[in-house]
């Protein structure tokens, strides 16, 4: 996968299409991602303790990878990623500019 912890994301399929956030965590093994702030679920908290309240809590839920495109942080266009290699290994390379990521 050639998405990473912390890149910004914009999300192209779903309830949160068009908006943009930032990966929180990557699932490799199943192709998917966590962003922040989007595609957030409800879930029911019981009260831990007497005379707490229960609560809802709005959990951001898994997306496929194929449903987010990477915005290059210099070009600021979603753009696909390329990789080069390098003295120092592969690099990471936005498509529509040519930078490093």
């Amino acid at each position: 996968m050639k998405i990473k912890k912390g890149d910004q994301v914009k999300m192209l399929a779903g309830k949160d299409r068009g908006k943009i956030g930032k990966v929180l965590t990557i699932f490799p093994v199943e192709e998917k991602l966590t962003v922040e702030g989007l595609n957030l679920m409800k879930k029911h908290v019981r009260p831990k303790k007497e005379g707490e309240k229960g609560q809802i809590v709005e959990i951001p839920r898994r997306v496929d990878s194929s449903n987010v495109m990477v915005v290059c942080p210099k070009c600021g266009k979603n753009s696909r990623i390329g990789l080069r290699q390098s003295k120092s290994g592969k690099l990471r390379i936005c498509k529509k500019c040519q930078t490093e990521l």
